[in-house]
C-alpha cells in the first residue's frame, strides 16, 4: 500500500495562490523553482504536502515526447484549461520498481525522470533535494494527473516550522476524484496505489492509502459532502477536492470559509479551483 505524498493544485498567479492560502491560515515555505519551467510553494502537513503550483518560466518547459511524460507541460496545459487540483503523487521507496509493476500490470507507463534543485535546511545548510518519478496515465482520465515519487531528502518536507498552521491543519484525510466515469477507475487507481477498491455505497469507493482515502466518487456524493458540484466536468475522471483534518476547527478563519453538514468548506471559486473541506481530526 502506497502513501499519498502530495498533491499538485495548480493556478496561475503563484503570488495571489500565497495570498489566498496565508489568508485560510497555512504556513507556507518560500518559493521554489523547477528546471523545467514551473514555480512551486509547499504547505507541509503530517504524512504529505500541498504543492501550490504555477508555469513560472514557459520557455523552460519540456515538451511531452513519445515514451515521455512531461510534468510542466502536463501542468501548463491544464492551466491552459483552467486552474485546479491538477495531479496526485504517491510516495515510492523506488520509482522504477513501480513503472516495472505497472507496465506488467498493463497500465500505461513513461521513461523515468530524475531531478534535483537547491534548497535550504531550517539550519541555513543548502542542500540538493533530488526526485525519481514514474508517471503513469488512463486514456479515459486524459486530465487527472498521476504519479510515483521518490524522495532524496524527504525530511526538508517534514520540518517543524512549517508543520505547525494558524488554522490547526494537521493532515489529508481524503483525496475525491469524481467526473463521468470516475468509479470506472477503481481497478486503474487500487492498481497504481497497490490497495484494493472498497465499494462504500452506491455513490462512493474508497482505496486506502497509509496517508489517506482515495474516493472515487458520482457527482452527487461530491455535493452532499462538500455541498458544491466538482469543478471541472468537462475534464472527465478528474481530482476535484480534498478533506484536511485540523486539530480543531476554533481557529479557521470563518469569513473565507462556507459551514456544510457540519464542516468548513473552501468553494472552488475562492480556492483556484480545488474543493477544500476542513474537519477535526479523529
Amino acid at each position: 500500500m502506497k502513501s499519498i505524498n502530495h498533491l499538485v493544485l495548480a493556478g496561475r498567479d503563484l503570488l495571489a495562490m500565497r495570498e489566498v492560502y496565508e489568508r485560510l491560515g497555512f504556513t507556507l515555505t518560500a518559493q521554489g523553482q523547477h528546471p523545467f519551467g514551473t514555480g512551486n510553494i509547499i504547505i507541509q502537513l503530517h504524512g504529505t504536502y500541498l504543492e501550490l503550483l504555477s508555469v513560472t518560466k514557459p520557455r523552460d518547459v519540456i515538451e511531452h515526447a513519445p515514451g515521455e511524460f512531461s510534468f510542466s507541460a502536463f501542468n501548463r496545459d491544464y492551466l491552459a484549461r483552467h486552474e485546479g487540483f491538477s495531479m496526485l503523487v504517491l510516495g515510492t521507496s523506488d520509482a522504477r520498481a513501480d513503472r516495472a509493476a505497472w507496465k506488467t500490470a498493463g497500465l500505461q507507463t513513461y521513461a523515468p525522470f530524475d531531478f534535483s534543485r537547491q534548497a535550504r535546511m531550517p539550519d541555513g545548510e543548502d542542500v540538493t533535494v533530488g526526485f525519481s518519478l514514474a508517471f503513469v496515465s488512463h486514456p479515459q482520465a486524459p486530465w487527472l494527473g498521476l504519479f510515483a515519487c521518490q524522495h532524496f531528502r524527504p525530511q526538508y518536507y517534514e520540518q517543524e516550522k512549517f508543520l505547525t498552521h494558524a488554522n490547526g491543519a494537521h493532515s489529508v484525510r481524503e483525496v475525491w476524484i469524481c467526473g463521468e466515469g470516475a468509479r470506472d477507475l477503481a481497478g486503474y487507481i487500487s492498481t497504481a496505489a497497490a490497495s484494493s477498491a472498497v465499494p462504500v455505497s452506491a455513490g462512493r469507493t474508497n482505496i486506502a492509502t497509509t496517508t489517506g482515502t482515495i474516493v472515487l466518487a458520482r457527482d452527487e456524493e461530491f455535493r452532499r459532502v462538500f455541498g458544491v458540484a466538482p469543478p471541472h466536468p468537462q475534464d472527465g475522471p478528474h481530482l476535484a477536492g480534498l478533506v484536511i483534518g485540523c486539530l480543531g476547527l476554533d481557529r479557521l478563519p470563518k469569513s473565507d470559509l462556507v459551514k456544510h453538514n457540519g464542516h468548513w468548506v473552501v468553494p472552488p471559486d475562492r480556492a483556484f479551483g480545488t474543493a477544500m473541506v476542513f474537519t477535526g481530526t479523529q
